[in-house]
């Protein structure tokens, strides 16, 4: 007969006055690619259709986020959720968690919509309010959100919907 193996004690997790001892998370970002790809810029909705546009053959929607550096430079892209014809679940949390994990500087989002027209539901019109909120009390600006259709695309930037952030280092006083 096999004798089992005995799990090893486990030490109680405690606080010392000073540091935690015990079971913990500890997060660490890889970069990847930057020896094989450079870099792209987006600084139009144009940039990002051009770079997106391949979304509108899909047959579900799609949500991504676009992490940007302080130069608008692309620093990784997240796919957020894929849902179904018609609607892709998205939630602020798991927006911005690679965008806080990566550092980045502001995000655009962008977004299929499988029937080939891309003028925003009034659910994407609230979602777009509500993460350009959450992007504000993180110190993220959400740049834009840009819906990707069948030979067009809608910017909320271009069309004036977006708020934007006023720049604390131009201001008066």
């Amino acid at each position: 007969m096999k004798k089992r193996k005995e799990k090893p004690r486990l030490k109680d997790s405690y606080f010392d006055g000073y540091e935690y001892r015990g079971y913990r998370v500890r997060t660490s970002l890889v970069i990847e690619g930057k020896d094989e790809y450079r870099p792209i810029t987006l600084s139009c909705p144009d940039d990002v259709y051009s770079a997106f546009r391949k979304l509108a053959d899909c047959d579900r929607e799609r949500f991504y986020t676009i992490l940007l550096d302080v130069k608008n430079k692309v620093i990784g892209v997240d796919m957020v959720s894929q849902g179904t014809v018609d609607y892709s679940p998205v939630h602020p949390r798991e927006v911005f968690k690679p965008a806080l994990l990566a550092s980045a500087a502001s995000v655009i989002f962008v977004h299929s919509h499988p029937s080939g027209e891309a003028e925003p539901s009034s659910a994407d019109r609230a979602l777009t309010e509500q993460l350009e909120e959450v992007g504000k009390l993180l110190g993220i600006e959400v740049l834009d959100h840009v819906i990707i259709g069948r030979d067009e695309y809608y910017s909320f930037a271009d069309k004036g919907e977006m708020k934007r952030r006023e720049d604390p280092d131009k201001q008066g006083g």
